[in-house]
């Protein structure tokens, strides 16, 4: 030996910076690129070079309601079921939604089940021209005045519908009332079938999740996400109510809703075989 060093191999600088990033999105998931960049300190054209490259491989992808980064579901192995569900369906349907929207400009929100509520869990309210009210990630939605809600109680198995009923019979919301109204509610739920999709209740204004009441001047008609005898949740369209009345929106576009919701329905199969 003549005491010359031996050099080790070579970090990987990006791959490192890479690491940096996934290290980020473990310690607060559904992060802002200003919040990546404080938790890192990678500059931020740099972070979304990372977060681009590591979006095409499907390990971090970018909700489109809000812009926040998140560790896809694809190596969210250690997260609970429930998130792990929901990240799963609204990872599969954001570019369904996307190109939907690019399509018809309307938006739409995609909602799945959460208790006595259910929650959006995507939306492309910020991707529409139309200047709708915007909602959060995460706010609850009604389940028997909204369209999202009846839409998934109508196609979902017997005993799943009974259970979120009875859920909803304990409560003391007027939204929930219908719940201890059976043969009404019923009734709603049979003309969902009948015509294909599901429709606000006439009381529900649509702006007053999280807040007081307010009409947010929205119709909406939503579908299910059918999955053999599941339903994974349910996606609508908003529009203006001066722009159309339901019956002439739906007829306009409730054939590509629905073709949205069986596409974002087989992704998730696809995705779950691999």
């Amino acid at each position: 030996m003549d005491g010359t060093l031996v050099a080790g191999p070579k970090i990987i600088k990006s791959l490192e910076r890479g690491l940096q990033v996934l290290q980020a999105l473990q310690m607060q998931p559904d992060s802002s690129l200003q919040e990546l960049y404080i938790l890192t300190g990678i500059s931020k054209p740099s972070l979304l070079r990372i977060l681009h490259t590591l979006a095409r491989s499907g390990i971090v992808t970018r909700r489109l309601g809000d812009g926040r980064y998140r560790i896809g579901a694809m190596l969210s192995q250690h997260a609970p079921s429930h998130r792990e569900h929901r990240d799963k369906i609204a990872e599969a349907a954001a570019p369904i939604l996307d190109r939907l929207c690019e399509r018809v400009s309307w938006p739409s929100d995609l909602m799945v089940p959460a208790g006595d509520h259910m929650e959006i869990c995507e939306t492309t309210r910020a991707r529409s021209p139309f200047l709708l009210q915007q909602e959060r990630i995460g706010l609850p939605v009604n389940w028997l005045w909204s369209a999202v809600g009846t839409a998934y109680l109508a196609y979902c198995p017997a005993k799943e519908r009974q259970r979120v009923i009875g859920l909803l019979r304990a409560s003391t919301r007027p939204e929930d009332r219908l719940a201890r109204e059976p043969a009404r509610l019923s009734a709603i739920l049979d003309e969902v079938r009948a015509r294909g999709y599901g429709i606000r209740n006439s009381m529900h204004t649509g702006g007053y999740y999280g807040g007081p009441p307010h009409s947010d001047g929205l119709f909406s008609i939503s579908v299910p996400l059918l999955d053999g005898p599941r339903v994974l949740g349910a996606i609508n369209m908003l529009w203006l109510k001066n722009a159309f009345s339901i019956e002439a929106f739906a007829a306009r576009h409730l054939g590509e809703l629905q073709n949205a919701a069986a596409e974002i329905a087989s992704t998730v199969r696809r995705r779950r075989k691999r």
